[in-house]
């Protein structure tokens, strides 16, 4: 391990707690790191600070250590029920280091306590524990803080709580902005003092963040750290201690090749990037089969309960792999990762940097590998450009083996495995679409034949994308894939009592007449009655609310007029033929012809 220091604890120009100081040797933390040095004399300046420094810097103590000074320093002692600081983190894995971390540090100073609000917890449990043990130091999510800001009618008044607010630390900025915490964001800091100190804290600084920084901060001290040994020109935000990688293969290569790879690195620590929810849960399942003898897990956000399990099950582990998505990207420190693996490549820039941060941090080595296919070569370059990230070419595997159809096999015996992995296809398809550099991930370069197989799949799924696409390159399985079962026989004996109620329907449907409708049959009878309420209106507007007896009679007359006009009739004869139907359609006035004398 390589020491990146910025001078001993004790050479800052304000001194810290003796317990403070005790507290950092007995972690094994003798020297300040660069973000440390820079950052903590302008936090307890009462500045307030945005601060960028590479993933793995030791952002963490660079506010917990400000945050406990400030609160100590306090003229008037915090009771129980007081909040001085809060820390908002994007997710509750990055939640629950952070609250370890405190924990450390608080254990000298028994006078302040602590709490943690995070998602897939009772909201009514936290409620009573902070009613009860109180929280000076509140570790959060922005979601489940915003909703205990909702909970006054169970007794929580955290509007009153927050009025002793000293600090307010927003840790990993950019990702709370980017997975759409913006309005819970707001909300919070309407309900926070406006005389506190805030800092905010990341390894790159989005143009979001800086419209936060104008709306959340005071005049603050922008601090930007880079390792030593970079040049002042550069903005790589990478650690200079990690070996970056990337592989370039084919869509129905790349499997075989990241099988390849984690048998030959079994005693090894590795995080696995996926681009979303579904393909961890597929791919998950196929390592847990085709890599024998390592301890492999799965994390992804659509997990509620497990994911803090998981990862502090993880986090104990010497070696062994992690599947995850980029739920694990942002601030999580996972002791001794040897490799991180990108199977897919993140849908921006900045997420390849935060992967890539969660090895070699602290002064430690570590490696990442991205794999790309042939048509997206071109990211390497962007990454360069755009993130200051250079990467070295590592060359394919050779003698991989072709681990596809021991994949489809499973599929065959499993209806939970042909399920997945029709749900992953649909699920990377439709996330590719979307990615932020489209210019050189596009969906119609796609060669969708050949993802398919890569996938193992049985045949193509039915999605908007594909439609009216031919791949006469894939070879759908020979197998009516309606007749797969799910090995779990609880869930097949639903599936089949499912099928039988889908037959019957069918059986009584048949003999219906069948009506083939564009629209519903309500809104073609709405459609219909607001027609004929118009058709009304534009009578009514023109004047003419004559039915069509009624007009033909009033045409009847117009022509006996004209004839009387011309002399060709009597006004007797006219008279006559006028009322001879034994009813008048309209005043004679209207046809011309004066009712009585007087109007003569």
């Amino acid at each position: 391990m390589e020491h990146v220091t910025e001078g001993s604890w004790e050479s800052l120009p304000i001194r810290l707690h003796p317990l403070m100081l005790g507290a950092l040797r007995e972690l094994g933390f003798p020297y300040m790191t660069p973000v440390q040095s820079a950052t903590i004399p302008l936090f307890m300046k009462n500045k307030d600070v945005a601060a960028e420094a590479v993933t793995g810097s030791g952002k963490t103590l660079a506010f917990v250590i400000p945050i406990l000074e400030i609160l100590l320093r306090r003229e008037e002692k915090l009771k129980k029920n007081q909040v001085g600081a809060i820390i908002i983190t994007p997710t509750r894995e990055l939640a629950i280091q952070i609250d370890e971390v405190l924990a450390h540090f608080t254990k000298p100073f028994p006078q302040f306590t602590q709490i943690l609000w995070i998602g897939g917890r009772n909201p009514g449990e936290d409620v009573a524990r902070f009613k009860e043990q109180g929280g000076n130091i509140v570790v959060a999510t922005p979601g489940r803080l915003e909703d205990m800001f909702r909970r006054k009618a169970e007794g929580l008044d955290l509007a009153s709580c927050v009025r002793s607010l000293d600090v307010l630390v927003l840790d990993e900025a950019d990702r709370l902005l980017d997975m759409g915490f913006e309005a819970s964001i707001n909300t919070i800091l309407e309900f926070l003092p406006k005389q506190r100190r805030t800092g905010l804290f990341s390894a790159t600084q989005t143009q979001e963040v800086e419209s936060l920084v104008r709306a959340g901060l005071r005049n603050p001290v922008r601090i930007s750290v880079k390792e030593k040994g970079v040049a002042a020109s550069s903005t790589q935000k990478t650690p200079s201690r990690l070996e970056n990688y990337y592989m370039v293969c084919k869509a129905d290569e790349k499997f075989n090749q990241l099988v390849h790879f984690l048998r030959n690195h079994k005693q090894e620590k590795h995080l696995i990037f996926f681009s979303t929810c579904a393909c961890v849960e597929y791919y998950g399942k196929a390592l847990e089969a085709l890599v024998k003898r390592v301890k492999i897990m799965c994390i992804h956000g659509k997990m509620k309960h497990k994911r803090n399990k998981i990862f502090m099950e993880f986090r104990k582990l010497q070696s062994g792999i992690l599947v995850c998505t980029d739920v694990m990207a942002r601030g999580i420190d996972i002791p001794e990762v040897n490799w991180v693996l990108q199977y897919d490549p993140p849908s921006s820039a900045s997420a390849f940097v935060h992967r890539c941060g969660r090895t070699a941090r602290i002064g430690h080595g570590g490696s990442a590998l991205v794999f790309l296919l042939p048509m997206e070569e071109s990211y390497i370059s962007f990454l360069e450009i755009n993130q200051k990230c250079p990467l070295q070419e590592m060359k394919l595997q050779k003698n991989t083996g072709d681990l596809l159809p021991k994949l489809k096999s499973m599929a065959l015996a499993d209806r939970a495995v042909f399920e997945k992995g029709m749900k992953a296809f649909v699920s990377y398809v439709q996330a590719y679409a979307k990615h932020e550099c489209n210019l050189i991930f596009r969906l119609k370069d796609l060669d969708f034949a050949r993802l398919a197989r890569g996938f193992a799949l049985l045949r193509m799924p039915k999605m908007p994308e594909l439609r009216g696409r031919q791949f006469p390159d894939f070879a759908p399985a020979d197998i009516n894939t309606d007749t797969i079962p799910f090995k779990d026989k609880v869930r097949e004996k639903q599936r089949q009592k499912l099928l039988e109620q889908q037959r019957k329907e069918k059986r009584e449907n048949e003999g219906r007449k069948k009506f083939i409708k564009n629209k519903a049959w309500s809104k073609q009878k709405a459609k219909k009655e607001k027609k004929k309420k118009m058709n009304e209106k534009r009578k009514r507007e023109e004047g003419c609310d004559i039915e069509d007896e009624d007009m033909e009679e009033l045409l009847s007359d117009t022509r006996l007029l004209k004839k009387f006009k011309k002399g060709k009739i009597t006004e007797e004869e006219f008279e006559k033929g006028l009322f001879s139907s034994g009813k008048r359609t309209v005043p004679t006035a209207d046809l011309g012809i004066p009712d009585s004398e007087e109007d003569c």
